[in-house]
């Protein structure tokens, strides 16, 4: 089924493989957004050649559909965007600074796309993200309800609010891990266009201060291990809390771990180490 714009649901769902149904429920959101997460790699490939993708819809199935790709925020949640859309849901695009590991939020701009799902007969809405590069990310979306805590396909989330400068709520979403709340990134319920991400994705692809520009960031999500490759270093996660770590230091290793571990065929003549 496509919309006309270039975005095919029944290629998109039999990519990720849902099976299950597509009604605009909790249940299918949940599930879409899950099989997404294990379906398609989150990948800086573009970015690290100072080149920012296309967020056009026709690019994004030939890419992360049709390929053996995978990209960063704008692109994930832009393609689960118009797959929620044509299953029902409303979906509102959200602008978030990433707070980890910073001293302070407002040293960080607002560069991270996330978004803010309305379910037909349900008075809550629910935050979705597949694109955020870390093992804080959600696996599954959770409602936006300050005050106590969700799980998410074995991880846990909740929300806290912050004073800010700002006229609109301040929140933050935080990950459970070693043992404490790790604050992921914050946002406010404003509304953005696709527009706005055009820009900040140009930004995030070619500045060479961005962090995507500096170093390979790949990341893949499975039932039993969150795997990582940050630079030179890979790094496995368990779900039962397993740590394993190793560095490479071959162009042909990593171009095979990329094939074999992440599903992701890299461009050729690409250099992919620093």
């Amino acid at each position: 089924m496509s919309d006309g714009g270039g975005f095919d649901l029944d290629e998109y769902l039999a990519h990720i493989g849902w099976e299950g149904e597509r009604r605009a429920d909790v249940g299918t959101l949940r599930g879409v957004h899950l099989a997404h997460m294990r379906g398609i790699p989150f990948e800086n490939l573009d970015a690290l050649r100072r080149t920012a993708p296309s967020l056009e819809l026709p690019d994004l199935m030939g890419k992360l559909v049709r390929s053996r790709r995978g990209g960063y925020c704008y692109e994930h949640n832009t393609l689960l965007a118009a797959a929620l859309r044509a299953l029902g849901f409303g979906v509102t695009l959200l602008a978030a600074r990433v707070v980890v590991g910073a001293d302070r939020m407002e040293s960080r701009p607002r560069t991270h796309m996330a978004l803010l799902v309305e379910v037909p007969g349900d008075s809550r809405r629910y935050l979705a993200d597949v694109g955020f590069g870390a093992i804080g990310g959600l696996l599954e979306p959770v409602p936006v309800v300050v005050g106590g805590e969700f799980e998410d396909a074995g991880r846990r989330h909740r929300f806290v609010q912050v004073p800010h400068r700002g006229p609109l709520e301040l929140l933050v979403l935080q990950a459970h891990g070693n043992g404490a709340w790790q604050p992921q990134y914050a946002f406010t319920l404003e509304p953005f266009e696709h527009v706005d991400f055009d820009v900040i994705n140009w930004h995030i692809a070619t500045n060479p201060r961005s962090p995507f520009t500096k170093g390979l960031f790949v990341q893949r999500v499975t039932s039993d291990r969150h795997l990582l490759l940050h630079g030179r270093v890979l790094t496995g996660t368990r779900s039962d809390g397993a740590v394993s770590e190793r560095e490479l230091t071959d162009e042909g290793e990593v171009r095979r771990l990329l094939d074999e571990e992440f599903g992701i065929e890299a461009p050729e003549g690409m250099k992919l180490l620093s």
